[in-house]
């Protein structure tokens, strides 16, 4: 896999995180650098490590599978891709009263926007790739995209947020499409 297929898929797995930083930003929760340091940092940190952990799941069981990898990959990353797309077609929920940037309510966001992470660790060991350099760029992408996130949501409220989880699901759905192509090519 080549650094431009990892930092689509790293964007793709961000647009979790961008689109919870553009809503809680959006409530003016979040102000001043610490709330907005603790955010970022834990999205980042959570979606670095959770495909380490589905790298190591899909490295135990690499023996049993490899006949029909890509497939189990790209069934991954199209479930992963067609669950972000339908959150990003829901209607938004209300906004909450509490800090998302302290305490339980931060962990809680943090894993649930990296859970998609931990698939992709899992399909990346399926395929054979290396963990370290896709699980750095994920972490690091997802950090920044979740400055940019809050920053955004500061200026253009909450309506972008969710057309940002579309776009996320699309580029995962594709990554697993060309998956497969190219093991069947």
């Amino acid at each position: 896999m080549n650094l431009a297929e990892i930092l689509l898929i790293a964007f793709g797995l961000a647009m979790d995180a961008f689109a919870v930083c553009l809503g809680a930003a959006t409530t003016q929760h979040i102000k001043g650098p610490r709330p907005v340091f603790r955010l970022a940092f834990h999205f980042g940190l959570f979606q670095a490590l959770m495909p380490i952990l589905g790298w190591l799941v899909g490295s135990t069981i690499n023996q049993w599978i490899a006949p029909f990898d890509h497939w189990i990959a790209f069934a991954l990353l199209a479930f992963v891709g067609i669950r972000m797309i339908r959150s990003g077609l829901q209607d938004e929920d209300e906004a909450e009263t509490i800090d998302p940037s302290r305490g339980a309510t931060l962990i809680l966001l943090s894993v649930a926007t990296s859970i998609d992470a931990f698939a992709v660790g899992l399909s990346l060991a399926v395929l054979g790739v290396g963990i370290i350099l896709p699980s750095i760029i994920i972490g690091l992408v997802a950090g920044g995209m979740s400055l940019l996130g809050i920053f955004l949501g500061s200026r253009l409220g909450k309506a972008f947020g969710k057309r940002m989880e579309v776009i996320g699901g699309l580029i995962l759905i594709a990554i697993g499409v060309r998956v497969v192509i190219s093991h069947l090519l």
